[in-house]
Order: C-alpha cells, then structure tokens, then sequence
C-alpha cells in the first residue's frame, strides 16, 4: 500500500483510462463545437469558414438571442430560489419528524419521473377549463374566474409557469441533499448551543446554515447550471413558444441546428451557452469560497 501511495506512475495508470473517457466525451465535443461555430454549415453538406461572422450575427443582429439569454438567466434566478425554501424543509422535517425518511422520499419521487411525464402531466393541468384543466377548474369551483389563464399561450405568462413546474420538480431533489447535509451536523454542537441560550431560528442562523454552506454551495451550483440548460421540460410543454416568448438558450441553439439547418450557426449559440456555464460555476465558488472563510 506504501508503494501505491507514493507511486506517481501507479496513480496515473489508474487515472489515465477514466481521464481519456473523460477528455473524449466532455471536452473533445466542446473543442468540436467551438469550431463548428466558426463554420457556415448546415450539417450535412460542405462547409465554409467564416470565421467570427456566426459570433457577430448572434451578439449584435439575432433578435431572439438577448431574450432567449435574460430568460435562461432568469431561469436559473428562478431554480436557485427553491433552495431556500428545501433548506427549510429539510430543517422542519429533522427537527419536527421523528422518522422523516418516508417524507423526504415523498419530495423526491417527481425527480425521479421522465421530464416528458412531468410535461405532459403540467401541460394537461395547464389547459383550459373547457378542455379539462384542473387548475382553471379549481379556480372556477373558488369562484376565483379571473384568476383563470392561458398559462401557456399567454406569452406574458408562459414563462412562469414554466418556472413553477420546474421548481416543484426539483424541490424534493434540493431537499435530500440539504437534508443529508443537516444529519451529517453533530447534535453535540446544538446541545452546547442550546445551553447557551441559541435555539430554533437563532440556531439555524448561527450553526445549520454555517455549517451546511458546503452542501448550499452543491445545490446552487446543480441549480443553475441545470437551468441554463434547461431544454427537455420546455420542448415538450411549448417548445418555444407562443411566439417565441418561453425560448431559452438551448431551444434556440436546438431550432437553429437542426430545424433551420444552420448548424454553424446553432455551434455558435453552444459555445457561448459552454462559456456562460463556466463563468457562472467560476462566480458562484468564488463567492461561497468567501462564505466559508467567512465562517470558518
């Protein structure tokens, strides 16, 4: 064992094989794609170098781009609110339920649906009233009439209900690990606070939440890089639509790519989507790196 450990070339060989894997299937795409920006293509037949034209076209003259960017950011302002509000969850079930487990279950069993059932499922609760909606039903039975909407042919509203279905999706998920986190805090360490006078709220503001900034920071990060590039969910419930008003990011990479055949084009939206994510990652560590030392 004393020879694995400090053999370079044993850790190497064993890391190597994983590493190339790696390599191939996450950054060799990216490069690929990077550079299938740099093309006029459609995917199919030859290509042509045009060097930054799609980059230009996109940041300066798409009229759908910057839209499509606010509400995939948007998005993820939206997906990172839930966190909070699993936090709490995950506190009141450790603090008021003697055998939670079920419960968290409960929470997570959305996760583990198909996105194409989970939007199918909202889109039918969606409908009208007149074509078995459940929510406008509802709403009409509690005589709330005004409230009842197109939810998802208004475009001035579409997106949100978007939002809301993501958010009850993935609530259960921010939950378990929120909740896992809370377990792994030594009772030793809310014993000793209590004795000082630090319970419930005070409690969690000054050792659950400290303490469980690591597990936060894993929930922020799968939040928002899951929602900017949220896709799945949206295609199947309006593909883009109405008029545009529910398209993020990776829709409309999709709609250029492979409906208008302008693959060059859509590699191009790619890349600023691989930059975006990365940038994001990037200032999110570097602030909850500052939260740490903060509290530590």
């Amino acid at each position: 064992m004393n020879v694995l450990r400090v053999s370079k070339w044993t850790i190497a060989m064993f890391v190597l094989p994983c590493l190339l894997i790696y390599v191939g299937l996450v950054f060799v795409p990216i490069l690929v794609s990077m550079y299938s920006g740099l093309l006029e293509w459609n995917g199919i037949g030859a290509s042509k170098f045009i060097g930054l034209e799609n980059f230009r076209t996109m940041l300066f003259h798409d009229p759908l781009f910057w839209p499509s960017v606010k509400r995939t950011l948007m998005f993820a302002v939206f997906s990172m609110c839930e966190i909070p509000i699993a936090l709490g969850v995950a506190i009141l079930l450790n603090r008021f339920i003697k055998k939670p487990n079920f419960l968290v279950s409960a929470y997570f069993l959305p996760v583990i649906l198909s996105v194409v059932i989970v939007g199918q499922l909202w889109k039918t609760i969606y409908n009208p009233a007149s074509m078995g909606g459940m929510l406008n039903q509802v709403l009409d039975l509690l005589n709330l009439h005004s409230w009842s909407r197109s939810w998802l042919t208004d475009p001035k509203i579409a997106m949100y209900s978007l939002y809301f279905v993501a958010l009850w999706q993935y609530l259960g998920y921010h939950t378990l690990i929120q909740f896992t986190g809370i377990q792994n805090i030594p009772a030793d360490i809310y014993e000793a606070a209590r004795l000082d006078g630090a319970e419930g709220l005070k409690a969690d503001w000054y050792i659950t939440f400290p303490m469980n900034i690591p597990i936060f920071k894993i929930s922020i990060v799968l939040a928002f890089i899951g929602s900017l590039q949220a896709f799945d969910m949206i295609m199947v419930m309006t593909g883009g639509g109405p008029a545009h008003a529910t398209d993020v990011i990776s829709t409309l990479m999709y709609n250029n790519s492979f409906l208008s055949l302008k693959y060059g084009y859509g590699s191009a939206i790619a890349a600023f989507l691989v930059v975006l994510c990365l940038v994001a990652t990037v200032i999110i560590n570097s602030i909850f790196n500052k939260l740490e030392k903060k509290y530590t």
